[in-house]
């Protein structure tokens, strides 16, 4: 198959640049070296039957109608709202925290009207937030920043949150009312059968051949089309020529319960202060199956391993820098997605970017997009409230396509 466009990576970013680029006319080879589509956000049944995520919970919500829409041309959804708790002080408490977290943690009785007053009593004001640290002690004080925040951060980063960047505490804020929510996204929905049927679903087209197991650096030299969409690490497509990009990596650890029908109450549970791993997740609250038995799995954080996040410092965000340098100048690729433009992007935050990169493509090629991406309704088994508005969503690629 004679190929005008060669994607390296199968997962959100290279599927939905694939489709798109397909759905125009054009002819695709998606390639991945991972033995099957989906990358990160992968799922399978385990030997059990249950329906796992092997590489960690991937719960989707977006507030961008563009981007559900898009998606809804390949799955149907299942409505599901993913809560979180934390193992604190021999108590399960909601994360992030809420009304709900103060009262039961200290034996108050703040509401909506208190719960503001509570925060500012205790909270440690910081002229300049530059940290994590900066970010929460600000917000909540200090102990509720040892409680829930210090001992998880050093975990999963392997640095103090003094260490990081404001950004990574940010995502996670404390609220003042009693929604316990992870997010709170208008669209929170999983596919109904699974993110790998969607992707199977999103690339099966004529125009698109997918080989799987095969690695883009072994045989870049044989591989030849028109342009190349790539996302994977940016760093190891200039062969590390200013050193590595550091990465923090997961080791997953997956687990059968045959004589329990429910492990623990909520999707995930977070253990900020004890055990080796960071949370514990099970499937059958995310998936809606129900199965005899249930399977868990432990998340574990390390140094080394496949890249998952960026670590999020000013010197590494300075290293990225001289790479997107590179990226700009290389000729007849657009580097597109968490790895190739080093940022810890949601999954709705991939297809943005993956929809805008293919517009450019489209454009560097003197094509023009496929109509129809934003012409199907979600269906969803419970449905959104009616009047909900979602606004547009996107993020920028690193596109070269007409740059020497």
């Amino acid at each position: 198959m004679k190929v005008d466009v060669l994607v390296v990576g199968a997962g959100f970013s290279g599927a939905v640049v694939a489709e798109r680029l397909a759905a125009s006319g054009l002819r695709v080879l998606v390639i991945d070296k991972r033995p099957h589509v989906g990358g990160n956000a992968y799922d399978t049944r385990d030997a059990h039957g249950v329906l796992i995520h092997p590489y960690g919970p991937h719960i989707f919500h977006t507030n961008s109608t563009r981007i559900a829409h898009y998606l809804s041309r390949f799955t149907d959804w299942r409505r599901y709202e993913h809560r979180v708790l934390a193992s604190v002080d021999g108590k399960l408490v909601p994360i992030p925290i809420n009304i709900d977290t103060v009262n039961r943690l200290y034996g108050l009785n703040v509401d909506e009207t208190t719960i503001r007053d509570y925060f500012d009593s205790v909270r440690e004001p910081r002229e300049a937030i530059r940290t994590s640290e900066d970010v929460v002690i600000n917000a909540v004080g200090r102990d509720l920043y040892e409680k829930f925040f210090r001992g998880y951060t050093r975990k999963q980063w392997g640095l103090d949150p003094s260490q990081l960047s404001a950004s990574v505490a940010a995502r996670i804020p404390a609220r003042t009312d009693r929604d316990d929510r992870y997010f709170t996204d208008a669209f929170q929905n999983m596919p109904l059968n699974g993110y790998t049927a969607m992707f199977e679903n999103m690339l099966d087209d004529s125009n698109i051949q997918v080989e799987v197991g095969l690695d883009y650096f072994a045989m870049r030299s044989s591989l030849h089309a028109a342009h190349t969409v790539y996302t994977g690490p940016i760093d190891a497509y200039f062969d590390y020529c200013f050193g590595r990009l550091p990465y923090r990596s997961l080791r997953f650890e997956h687990e059968h319960l045959a004589d329990m029908t429910q492990y623990q109450p909520v999707g995930t549970v977070n253990y900020p202060n004890d055990y080796e791993y960071t949370r514990i997740t099970e499937f059958r609250h995310l998936t809606g199956e129900r199965t005899p038995g249930t399977s868990i799995v432990r998340e574990y954080p390390q140094a080394e391993g496949d890249p998952y996040y960026p670590v999020p410092r000013p010197e590494n965000e300075a290293l990225f820098k001289r790479y997107e340098d590179l990226a700009r100048r290389e000729s007849g690729v657009t580097f597109v997605g968490r790895l190739a433009q080093y940022r810890y992007y949601n999954m709705d935050q991939c297809v943005g970017a993956a929809l805008k990169a293919a517009e450019y493509v489209l454009a560097g090629m003197g094509e023009t997009m496929a109509d129809g991406d934003e012409k199907v309704q979600p269906r969803v088994r419970s449905s959104l409230a009616a009047g909900v508005s979602l606004p547009a969503v996107a993020a920028s690629p690193l596109d070269t396509t007409q740059r020497s």
